[in-house]
Order: structure tokens, then C-alpha cells, then sequence
């Protein structure tokens, strides 16, 4: 089991482990996840950050008509999967990834908008596609994606080799290693660790998130990814047996100690600049 300091619940929040645990479950289920690759090959973007579904165009309204339309309280999930989702939230160990366009405001500034965004719109596709065969999509912030692996969600629990697979099938997705080369330049970052899992927020307006030093810690290793690299923690490394790439020490903003990592380059990525 990943090792770490465990994170406070936030004020307010309730614990509902049992709850919890069912949810993960049924996500888990060999036929649901069968399903939800199924959904997620469907075109269209935005999707649902839990099953995949699309939101628009032939595959959203086709989704529309079994229930499937985006949720009133977060309309990043569909309403099936909100309602699914119980109260307050539990701490249990997790998988991060992060992946972020590298250079996106240069790039803003030599394409029109409408361009820019059909680019990241496929970006953010592809990457739901690869990410919800196993995990969660948590966030589609600007240019970065974050998503969260549970051992529920993965065959025998081996969510942590899940997730640095879905990492290298990320980059792969992008073009790298092809003879077209990425499409994007992206770079991506993993840590594991305890977290908070759960919904917060009252009312109309509620959103499923985690909490923790781990979600930091990965968004910090990808803060220095460069374009085709995979950072990861050697916590990472350790439970996935990961023995390619660089073992580096590293000096993280909003770390006080330094964290050891692995950098991995998929093959037709250039090595960062010395």
C-alpha cells in the first residue's frame, strides 16, 4: 500500500467509507467497465469525467436519450453517474496523473482561437478515452487533465500499473513515438498516496475531487515534465516495477524535502535540454 501522511477530511465533510467502497465497486465491475470503454469510443467532447459519455454531437444525443445528460449539480458528470455518487467522501490510497499541453500560449498565439480550441478538444478526447478504461477523469483545467486511479476501478487492484500504463498509452494516443511525431507536446506527472476522496460543496452546486499532499505532488512532477516525459514518483516506480528512464532528485516548489523520481521519455520524444 502507498505510504503517506493522511490528508484532514475538509470542514464539513462527512466520512461514508461503506458507501464509498459500493460505489467503487460497481465502477469496477468487469461488465460496467466493459460499458464505459463502449461509451467512450462514441465522438464527442466534453464527456462525462466518470463514464466517458459524450456530451455533444451524435454521441451525445444519442446518450441523451437513456438519462445520460450532464448533471444540474456538476455538469461535468453525467446525471446517471451523479446521482451514484454518495455523500462526503472516505480516505483511501490513490493514483494522480496530471498531463498538460506544454508551450499551449505560444501555440495560442499562432493559430485562431477556434483551431486552438478543436486542438485541445481532441486532446482532451483522447485523453478521456485512454483515462476512464481504468481511472476517473477529476479535471479538464485549460490545458491539463487530472485523473485519479482506485484499486476498485482495476483489475486485480493493480490500479498503480493502470495508471502508468494509461500514461504511456496518453503520449502514444498523442503521436509520440510514431514517424508523424505528437500532435501536442504533453508532458505527464504520478504520484500515489492517501487522499480524500468524495464530493464537496452544498446545494445546487456539489464536485468530486481529492484532497491530499498526492494530488500536489503529482502536479508538481508534471510541472517539470517536459514535452513526451513521464515523471513519476519512485513510489510509483516501486509498485508498478518500473525500471526504465532516470532515477533524478528533485527539487518540487511547495516540497520541503527533495522527492526522488523516475523520468521516462517515450521513444520519438526529444530529451529535455540540458
Amino acid at each position: 500500500m502507498a505510504r503517506g501522511r493522511t490528508p484532514p477530511r475538509p470542514d464539513g465533510a462527512q466520512a461514508n467509507a461503506e458507501e464509498w467502497e459500493r460505489f467503487f465497486e460497481y465502477f469496477g465491475h468487469a461488465s460496467v467497465r466493459r460499458g464505459i470503454r463502449l461509451i467512450s469510443s462514441l465522438p464527442a467532447a466534453p464527456r462525462c469525467e466518470a463514464c466517458g459519455n459524450p456530451f455533444a454531437g451524435f454521441g451525445g444525443w444519442l446518450m441523451r436519450r437513456v438519462g445520460k445528460s450532464p448533471s444540474r449539480k456538476n455538469p461535468r458528470w453525467c446525471q446517471l453517474c451523479f446521482e451514484k455518487a454518495p455523500g462526503g467522501g472516505v480516505t483511501l490510497p490513490i493514483g494522480v496523473l496530471f498531463a498538460d499541453v506544454r508551450g499551449s500560449t505560444a501555440l495560442a498565439e499562432t493559430v485562431p482561437p477556434d483551431e486552438m480550441v478543436a486542438a485541445l478538444n481532441r486532446f482532451y478526447s483522447k485523453l478521456t478515452q485512454v483515462i476512464v478504461r481504468h481511472g476517473i477523469v477529476d479535471k479538464l483545467i485549460g490545458d491539463e487533465v487530472m485523473g485519479l486511479y482506485f484499486a476498485p476501478l482495476t483489475r486485480d487492484g493493480r490500479y498503480v500499473n493502470s495508471m502508468v500504463s494509461d500514461a504511456r498509452a496518453i503520449l502514444r494516443a498523442q503521436g509520440y513515438g510514431t514517424a508523424e511525431g505528437p500532435q501536442l507536446k504533453v508532458g505527464i506527472g504520478l504520484d500515489v498516496g492517501p487522499a480524500y476522496v468524495g464530493i464537496v460543496g452544498e446545494g445546487e452546486i456539489r464536485d468530486f475531487t481529492a484532497i491530499g499532499d498526492v494530488v500536489n505532488t503529482a502536479a508538481r512532477l508534471q510541472a517539470v515534465a517536459a514535452g513526451g516525459e513521464i515523471v513519476m514518483s519512485e513510489r510509483v516506480a516501486g509498485l508498478a516495477g518500473v525500471q526504465d528512464g532516470e532515477v533524478v532528485t528533485l527539487t518540487l516548489k511547495g516540497k520541503a524535502e527533495p522527492v526522488v523520481a523516475r523520468r521516462i521519455t517515450v521513444d520519438g520524444a526529444a530529451p529535455p535540454a540540458p
